[in-house]
């Protein structure tokens, strides 16, 4: 890893009333890693966190030419989405990485496992439940060492 990278980890399912405070804790955690010589970020590219995070990167960049975002998609087929702004945002990615070209049950898993493997710090917002995407990713990430930066929701 050439640059300091940064990725994602987050709930779909944010309730409305929590949104706000998300994207302000997002935008300060992102304002840190860039502080902290971070210039690639990586998204996931599912509603709620993931997409979340990628458009505020996306609005940094046009800032920061230096900044990097990359779509870490599951499978091929999550692509053809018609979620706007997951496709306004695929055209800003730097890079697209397909972790499978068909859909696998553990594709997302593999998709959390690239991410964390090619980041140093991991943002996670975070619910507490014990179980899921997010946790799991939490957990593999802080075994292996990453800086991980929760934001509770």
């Amino acid at each position: 890893m050439d640059s300091k990278t940064c990725c994602v980890t987050g709930h779909r399912d944010i309730p409305a009333s929590k949104i706000n405070a998300v994207k302000y804790s997002l935008y300060r955690e992102i304002q840190a890693a860039i502080a902290d010589g971070y210039t690639r970020f990586i998204s996931g590219f599912a509603d709620g966190s993931d997409l979340l995070f990628a458009a505020i990167v996306a609005e940094e960049k046009q800032r920061n030419p230096a900044l990097s975002l990359e779509a870490a998609i599951p499978y091929r087929g999550r692509m053809q989405t018609p979620n706007r702004e997951f496709q306004r945002l695929l055209l800003v990615c730097d890079r697209v990485t397909v972790i499978r070209e068909s859909y696998i049950p553990s594709c997302y898993m593999e998709r959390n496992r690239y991410m964390v493997d090619h980041s140093q710090r991991v943002i996670a917002v975070y619910n507490g439940r014990k179980y899921g995407g997010t946790f799991s990713t939490i957990r593999y990430a802080s075994a292996i060492g990453r800086d991980v930066r929760t934001i509770w929701i």
